[in-house]
């Protein structure tokens, strides 16, 4: 087989692959992400575009560890209680619709910066839709409140979102250097998401009134989450002087499996082994795409259109990796373009801008980010959530975080 022929399959696949992850299930072939990421994977070792040692070394597995070290920790909050105590604070405290709205942002966009933002996702839309019934609250702007912050709170970390870990992996940047640069880019996108749901939802929030329920919470296993906390704590403390963020998140969930001392089954059963298994083969599939020279030659006929000095080329970039991300799926597309960005006049910064625009363009429509397909599928049974009823906040919310957030980015540095 000639080269030529290998690069043409090599496109093929991906774009196949692309098409199967990004329509989500087609009739002539129902496959999930993680099935067509891994059936993609296959096709370019089967087509002999990819040898097996190729694979191997072309997945970044400090990617995939940092992801189980936080999902491990992030199932041990969940068997603790702190979830359904979380969510039963915010309605007990909230003395308002509007109160409530914002309280629900707050803490889905910091737990989202703590950990990672699908999982908080999955572990919290159950919970906000009991609450919200509990409570007798319209499910629609609550709903948009904690998929729009998840995506929005995860920016400020280098584990608050599978692209972010990628980048932190790529780039080498340091966890203190990345969050102090990214965390005000993070609050400001949640004060904003909050003004325009609350002014986009204000007759609906005006009518609405806060019935709490006598129903106590799930008890809380206090010793499991004194552990678990100390562990994450003790993490974060790992991460802010630098050791290597996979092994560090992995030795604090390995931690807790040790001092909690309950049969681990349970545990592993709440990891979410599918998004594992989407990332190692997506590695796989855009490494046999790397390997035909097209993103270089994507970036070489498109380079010139990002301009020349600092700003313009964080501008462009921004709204290109915004583009990007909605067209291609933010991870994919991170893993093609971290290959430009030492191109640019400043390859740290160009690393935020990337981190900031394919993180924030997520909130554009529900297909954005697999957290709002958690969200959305979750709360299918109790609230159909329409495509243009997302996007007539998601379009806003995203524009105007994107431009706030790049003009302080940009003053940050």
């Amino acid at each position: 087989m000639s080269a030529e022929t290998k690069e043409l399959l090599a496109i093929v696949i991906f774009g196949f692959t692309y098409l199967l992850i990004s329509g989500r299930r087609l009739k002539i072939l129902p496959l999930n992400r993680p099935a067509a990421a891994l059936l993609g994977a296959v096709l370019m070792v089967a087509c002999g575009i990819m040898t097996p040692e190729r694979v191997y070394r072309s997945v970044d597995y400090d990617t995939l560890v940092l992801l189980l070290g936080m999902m491990l920790i992030s199932a041990y909050l969940y068997l603790a209680g702190f979830f359904d105590w979380a969510a039963d604070w915010i309605l007990r405290a909230a003395r308002t619709p509007r109160a409530l709205l914002l309280y629900l942002i707050g803490t889905s966009g910091i737990l989202s910066a703590l950990l990672v933002n699908d999982t908080v996702c999955l572990m919290l839309t159950p919970l906000v839709v009991a609450v919200m019934v509990r409570g007798q609250l319209p499910l629609p702007p609550y709903l948009l409140a904690l998929a729009m912050s998840a995506n929005l709170g995860s920016v400020a970390t280098l584990v608050g979102n599978p692209q972010n870990m990628i980048i932190g992996s790529l780039s080498k940047l340091s966890f203190t250097r990345f969050s102090v640069s990214l965390l005000p880019v993070a609050v400001a996108g949640l004060a904003i998401e909050y003004a325009v749901l609350r002014l986009g939802f204000r007759r609906l929030l005006a009518a609405a009134r806060i019935e709490t329920s006598d129903a106590p919470p799930r008890a809380l296993n206090r010793k499991l989450l004194a552990i678990t906390l100390a562990a994450l704590g003790l993490v974060f403390a790992g991460f802010v002087a630098g050791y290597n963020l996979a092994w560090t998140a992995l030795a604090g969930g390995a931690l807790v499996m040790v001092l909690a001392r309950r049969d681990t089954h349970e545990v592993l059963k709440l990891v979410d082994w599918h998004l594992l298994v989407f990332f190692a083969a997506l590695f796989v599939v855009v490494e046999g795409l790397n390997g035909t020279g097209l993103p270089d030659q994507i970036y070489s006929r498109a380079g010139g259109l990002f301009g020349t000095t600092e700003t313009s080329q964080a501008w462009n970039l921004a709204w290109f990796a915004a583009a990007g991300s909605n067209l291609f799926s933010n991870v994919p597309f991170v893993l093609v373009a971290g290959k430009w960005i030492s191109n640019f006049a400043n390859p740290p910064l160009m690393w935020k801008v990337l981190a900031l625009a394919t993180t924030f363009a997520g909130n554009l429509t529900i297909l954005g980010s697999v957290a709002n397909i958690i969200v959305v599928e979750s709360a299918r049974g109790h609230c159909e959530v329409g495509f243009w009823t997302y996007a007539r906040y998601g379009i806003p919310i995203t524009l105007l975080t994107t431009a706030a957030g790049m003009a302080l980015l940009l003053l940050i540095g």
